[in-house]
């Protein structure tokens, strides 16, 4: 069976409203996102050649513009012709429901005018346990169990048809990937709150052939203890 190994790839900064905890926030990279994936196809490259395998032609990403630009510079930079980008919704940050891209004032002025609804916890933006209540919402936990469930999916089926070693790249967003890589076991649930994703810094993980997954390459970011948790 042949070793596959997946490049998980934060976005690159973005058009981001303030005080909105949506992160299916439909905008473009502003500047310094277009800027920051400058040297990714170097860094995929280098580690390509140090692992002795080959960059798989097909891009997985999530459908928010912001990945899909990413994604496309890097194919620009890559210069393989064959490689494509391909589109995943599963791929996608925790969903709030029906009140994404509402500020925090507004989702909670929504709470308190619903006779059936709770008051917001503090710390419900971070705690990677609490749904809101409204229709259509995920917690962080739900969404890296959905982008969890893709990769191990995308990666097998890899495993499976290859014939040589591969890099699978994925670009999406942090905090999914995040708690995905705690379904998979690459970190403990403590470290959820700790780590973060630096923007076009590839983390590599590898699913075994006993199919556990382990951290082989790349750093996460350590986490400021006052943050919170964005894409």
């Amino acid at each position: 069976m042949a070793r596959v190994i997946a490049a998980l790839i934060r976005h690159g900064d973005y058009q981001q409203l303030s005080d909105t905890p949506s992160a299916h926030q439909p905008f473009a990279l502003n500047a310094k996102g277009l800027t920051q994936g400058t040297e990714l196809a170097a860094i995929l490259n280098s580690f390509c050649n140090a692992q002795q395998c080959q960059i798989q032609p097909m891009i997985a990403t999530s459908k928010l513009l912001r990945a899909w630009q990413t994604a496309q510079q890097l194919l620009i930079d890559l210069n393989q012709p064959r490689m494509q980008i391909q589109q995943y919704a599963d791929l996608a940050e925790r969903c709030v429901g029906s009140v994404a891209n509402l500020t925090v004032a507004q989702i909670r002025e929504l709470i308190k005018l619903d006779p059936r609804l709770d008051d917001l916890p503090s710390d419900w933006k971070s705690d990677s346990h609490y749904c809101l209540p409204f229709q259509g919402a995920e917690s962080l936990l739900d969404a890296g169990q959905r982008v969890a469930k893709l990769l191990t999916a995308e990666i097998q089926i890899l495993q499976q048809q290859s014939s040589s070693d591969q890099l699978k790249i994925f670009v999406g967003h942090g905090a999914a990937f995040r708690h995905a890589a705690y379904h998979l076991g690459i970190i403990d649930y403590e470290q959820i709150a700790l780590l973060s994703m630096f923007h076009c810094q590839p983390v590599y993980i590898e699913c075994l052939q006993d199919g556990s997954w382990q951290h082989i390459g790349g750093a996460w970011k350590i986490r400021s203890e006052h943050s919170q948790y964005t894409d």
